[in-house]
């Protein structure tokens, strides 16, 4: 039984390290917004 309870600490340290690393980065670390435009070939426009 106490190896038991050591995998499921273990385990539920990583988990919580994870979900704390991608909250971290969600939240701080904001993308940089800018246009981009691509030309697609084939087709014309007209004007």
């Amino acid at each position: 039984m106490p190896s038991l309870i050591r995998f499921l600490v273990i385990t539920g340290i990583l988990v919580a390290a994870v979900y704390g690393g991608l909250y971290v980065m969600a939240v701080f670390f904001e993308p940089v917004p800018k246009e981009t435009s691509t030309n697609v070939p084939g087709v014309k426009i007209r004007k």
